[in-house]
């Protein structure tokens, strides 16, 4: 076969034949490590489910130590909010909302060299270096005095973090079946609630220092980031960059490899595609989920940034204001091991994102909005709702991590999804505006009307997914030895379905 006809079968639609095995060029690297290292002899030696749970505790705890992490650093400036902060650098309500956004701004320009430098660079060893960045920048905040100081370490801060989401989902898709990738995003994404919680309770803690050579905020930030630079050395040290060169034996490895070909989605190619770019700025399904993450995520950017502001309009003291987002974190945790694992386990990823955002965002956020000011235990409740929406962006996570094939479209995919959650979390803050102080009802009046517009976007992201499902079932298809590891994208590989 010429190399025209190569490059030709490697921009097959669904509608015309797959490439036989001899056309795949630049596979994926788990062909390549079958082809060299399997004898047939592994499964008798390896038990799966016994191997599953060891994947577990190699792979999960790092992750969701460095997504608590992650949510924990970017937060400490909302727990900041009542410790001074705003009196010892000088802020202002609009300063204060532009440092949240900055933050995502960085986030959102930094995705598409993260991406690139993920597939170029071993995917551990980058993820770690990442997170020993971004916990140093946490600590310098500790020496910040000014607004400037403080915007110019928000967002070196976004700058690194921005790579800790498209890693995990690449980390969970090469370890994990479609099946079993809702529950180990769910449990990496509790970090969210568990961030939540711990933050009010450090926050409440260093309420309670009186010294006055470093202010409590200061202190908070210096030992949050110094712990944040040793797990990254951890991440360095034990996470595995993939399972081919990770710490299982030999025949261990065949199988964790072995058994991910029903996925369809291969598990690391360290050449980048362009085609694979093009097809990922064309495909629907892309664009669906960037507006439901964007839309969803304004709500998360204005709640969560101004959380401690949000409570303490209700009437209550600062430490108590503090105290009382513990119970925001514990309800995030309980959404997202609910959602997750009904999502796991029934494929119902777009349904209960319907659901988590009809309590949390239009229900949570229609109590904010509409009861009257004298109502605090209703706005407080309606304000707990809201952290039902934390369930939601491990739903996009999993059908980003489950649907999409050919490493470049992947990695594309997860620049596009988290460039979107930034954008929302940019949009969020800037709907406080200093005017509407202390109430913010036009905020909170947002969070309830684009949460609606959530639900239908998710509704046709649906719908499509069934009819790409069904018009694919019409055509009678003869399997193509180890098409699931030869790179080919989602819309090459007519033997791949839709989870949803």
């Amino acid at each position: 076969m010429g190399q025209d006809e190569i490059r030709d079968t490697r921009h097959a639609s669904v509608d015309e034949d797959v490439p036989e095995k001899g056309a795949y060029r630049d596979a994926d690297k788990a062909l390549e490590f079958l082809k060299y290292n399997e004898t047939g002899d592994e499964q008798s030696l390896v038990n799966e489910p016994a191997l599953v749970r060891k994947i577990d505790w190699m792979i999960v705890p790092i992750m969701f130590a460095c997504y608590f992490l992650q949510y924990l650093d970017k937060s400490l400036l909302n727990y900041a909010a009542v410790m001074g902060i705003f009196e010892d650098a000088n802020l202002t309500t609009q300063q204060y909302g532009t440092l949240s956004w900055l933050f995502y701004l960085a986030f959102l320009i930094f995705e598409f060299p993260h991406a690139f430098m993920m597939q170029r660079l071993p995917l551990a060893k980058y993820l770690g270096t990442m997170v020993c960045l971004w916990g140093t920048v946490v600590a310098c905040t500790a020496a910040c005095n000014s607004y400037a100081s403080l915007a110019a370490c928000r967002f070196l801060l976004g700058m690194f973090e921005s790579a800790i989401s498209p890693s995990l989902i690449l980390v969970t898709a090469m370890w994990y079946k479609r099946h079993e990738q809702p529950m180990r995003i769910g449990f990496w994404y509790m970090g969210v609630g568990c961030a939540v919680m711990t933050g009010s309770l450090i926050s409440f803690g260093f309420q309670h220092y009186t010294g006055d050579r470093f202010n409590n905020w200061q202190i908070m930030f210096l030992v949050v980031g110094l712990v944040t630079i040793s797990a990254g050395i951890t991440v360095i040290l034990f996470l595995p960059d993939n399972p081919m060169s990770s710490r299982l034996s030999h025949a261990e490895k065949i199988i964790a490899v072995e058994r991910l070909r029903e996925n369809n989605t291969g598990i690391e190619n360290k050449h980048f595609k362009p085609y694979q770019l093009v097809e990922a700025l064309r495909d629907p399904q892309v664009w669906l989920l960037a507006y439901i993450t964007t839309a969803a995520s304004i709500p998360n950017g204005a709640v969560s940034s101004f959380q401690s502001v949000l409570i303490s309009s209700f009437g209550f003291s600062d430490k108590v204001t503090a105290l009382l987002q513990i119970p925001g974190g514990f309800i995030a945790v309980a959404s997202v091991i609910a959602g997750t694992q009904i999502a796991g386990r029934y494929n119902r990823r777009g349904a209960m994102q319907i659901v988590w955002t009809a309590l949390g965002g239009i229900l949570g956020g229609g109590l904010i909005a509409f009861l009257p000011t004298s109502n605090r235990a209703g706005r407080l409740v309606g304000n707990y709702f809201t952290h039902l929406t934390g369930a939601f962006l491990p739903m996009s996570y999993s059908f980003a991590a489950c649907n999409f094939a050919g490493h470049t479209k992947k990695v594309t995919m997860n620049a596009i999804l988290l460039m979107s959650f930034c954008l929302g979390n940019i949009l969020g803050p800037l709907t406080f505006r200093d005017d509407d102080a202390p109430e913010f009802t036009p905020a909170k009046v947002t969070i309830v009307a684009v949460d609606s517009t959530v639900v239908v976007a998710v509704v046709l992201l649906l719908l499509y997914y069934r009819w790409e499902n069904k018009r694919r079932d019409k055509v009678a298809l003869e399997h193509q030895q180890d098409i699931e590891f030869s790179d080919l994208t989602d819309k090459e590989n007519r033997e791949l379905r839709y989870k949803f």
